[in-house]
């Protein structure tokens, strides 16, 4: 809760979600939570996908920032706990702000400890100039595209 106001108005169905909309963390049976109103309705997207018993697909869409990086930790976390592979992509990340860049750095340390295996997929821009910026991207385990990210 922010300022005194929840972060989700509602749950949906993916198939009856529009933009705006996170997928709840933990959550694979690909539900959607709509953002409080008073935040703006684009600010992120989250959807996870099931490629196979052991692989999630994390796709982030829009802004990561303070306000939208707790939601992605916990995404995930809920996915590193139960998956071996989690591929993070970040193609379409409009913004990525320090917040965003410590939840990747976290999510790699916890996959570490947990042995298994993150894979990042970011072929935005934006994103990747903040990465190479802070010098994150050498320490982060990427890859070219999403057909490489697949491979088990």
């Amino acid at each position: 809760m922010i300022s005194g106001l929840p972060l989700i108005d509602e749950i949906a169905p993916l198939s009856d979600a529009g933009p705006g909309c996170v997928v709840p963390a933990g959550d694979l049976s690909l539900y959607r939570a709509r953002m409080n109103s008073a935040f703006p309705a684009d600010l992120v997207d989250l959807r996870v996908t099931e490629h196979s018993s052991d692989v999630r697909v994390v796709t982030v869409t829009g802004e990561v920032d303070t306000v939208t990086a707790p939601e992605l930790a916990a995404c995930l976390i809920a996915q590193l706990a139960t998956a071996q592979v989690v591929v993070v992509n970040l193609d379409d990340v409009r913004f990525l702000a320090s917040a965003g860049l410590t939840v990747l750095f976290e999510a790699n340390e916890l996959a570490k400890q947990k042995g298994r295996d993150l894979r990042l997929v970011c072929n935005s821009w934006t994103a990747n100039r903040a990465l190479e910026a802070t010098g994150l991207r050498k320490h982060l385990p990427f890859v070219d595209n999403m057909s490489d990210a697949l491979i088990t």
